[in-house]
């Protein structure tokens, strides 16, 4: 791969293409943390270039109403102030030429925009990507988020311009290379969420890898009714009940399944909760976060781990009545001395939400990527770079 410390920027002209697709509430950005990783790239270019171009997408596009919503103007401003310097903000309406000749730096208006008309950021259209192109010597793609879609603003725009890595997506290279190829031993996963069906990739490529796998979050519910327990209304990915079958059959000395679990009638912050064991859920429950027994096996099985991938909350995490499980295990993990990385999305929200910014070796700014990377896919928005 071409890393962005090989290229010779200085006088040029530079398009960064970020990753700034981060909650915003009435114009207020609720988690930075994708915008503080892409600082040092941002900075390093801005030192050595003539020019700064920066390209982001921000939420999906497909209607007038997703235009107004989903403006890159609220990020833009959020930026000027963390590197104290002034970006130019550019809509597709102004004359983007003029305003590139007469500033340092700027930041277009979101690429999904043009989705609008026929999908063409999303679709990876040529006439785009060549527009793109058009305002820059030197393509830096850091948006590590988004490197497993293929679209004219990452992939395209590699087609025209010399192109290569950002530090961010060096960075996230570096440490989720760890885990796929060279985890220190014993090596724990901890893996959450909904589907199993989002993580078999990962599961079937790093379950010989791996000497603890613990299951926990709505995935658990679909391992324990396989294996003929009771799971009431709780989640459950019913076209993979058999899959997790086997794959307890075959691997239960690794795998941690939950053995307590805090039940309700509905999903609320208000709502009354019960704790049961998984042996005495009742239909009608529905399994929203683990208990503590579940927290004391956790810790006892993994306290010996050398590397630690975390993927995913432990329950439904967003609601203060059922953020013990996930708030627990990110403390259990901050204090074992091991290479911890979180693996983006919901877990590494999670993580920041609850003080653990600074407390683990990497938290990744890609959910998607980072489980299609470590499936040991190629990922488009990296292939790209490596010619």
């Amino acid at each position: 791969m071409k890393y962005l410390k090989d290229a010779n920027i200085k006088d040029k002209r530079v398009i960064i293409r970020c990753d700034f697709n981060v909650p915003i509430d009435n114009g207020k950005i609720m988690d930075d943390n994708r915008l503080l990783q892409s600082l040092p790239t941002i900075k390093y270019v801005y030192d050595r270039a003539k020019k700064v171009i920066i390209l982001s997408h921000l939420g999906r596009v497909n209607n007038d109403t997703d235009i107004k919503n989903n403006t890159l103007k609220p990020v833009c401003d959020y930026l000027s102030s963390m590197l104290n310097i002034n970006i130019a903000f550019c809509t597709y309406s102004d004359d983007i030429n003029s305003l590139v000749n007469e500033n340092k730096i700027v930041m277009f208006e979101n690429t999904r925009y043009f989705d609008l008309d026929n999908k063409k950021e999303s679709n990876n259209d040529m006439l785009l990507a060549k527009y793109f192109s058009s305002f820059a010597d030197i393509f830096i793609n850091d948006a590590f988020g988004v490197c497993h879609r293929t679209a004219s603003s990452t992939v395209g725009i590699s087609k025209f311009l010399p192109s290569y890595a950002g530090l961010l997506i060096e960075k996230e290279i570096k440490y989720l290379d760890i885990i796929r190829d060279n985890p220190k031993k014993p090596f724990t996963i901890i893996l959450g969420g909904s589907k199993i069906s989002d993580k078999i990739g990962i599961i079937t490529n790093l379950i010989d890898k791996v000497d603890k796998f613990v299951i926990v979050g709505a995935m658990a519910f679909t391992f324990l009714k396989s294996l003929g327990k009771n799971v009431g209304n709780s989640i459950v990915d019913e076209e993979n009940i058999e899959y997790a079958r086997n794959l307890y059959n075959k691997y239960s000395n690794k795998i941690i399944l939950p053995i307590d679990i805090y039940t309700s009638k509905e999903l609320s912050d208000i709502s009354k909760k019960e704790l049961k064991n998984v042996d005495d859920i009742k239909d009608g429950d529905i399994g929203l976060d683990i208990g503590p027994k579940t927290i004391d096996l956790i810790y006892n099985n993994i306290l010996d781990s050398k590397t630690i991938f975390l993927n995913g909350p432990a329950g439904a995490f967003e609601y203060s009545n059922y953020e013990y499980g996930t708030k627990e295990i990110l403390n259990i993990i901050s204090k074992i001395d091991a290479c911890v990385i979180i693996g983006g999305g919901d877990s590494s929200y999670a993580a920041i939400k609850f003080g653990y910014k600074d407390k683990f070796d990497h938290i990744s700014t890609g959910g998607g990527a980072s489980l299609e990377y470590l499936e040991g896919k190629d990922l488009p928005g990296i292939k790209c770079l490596c010619g």
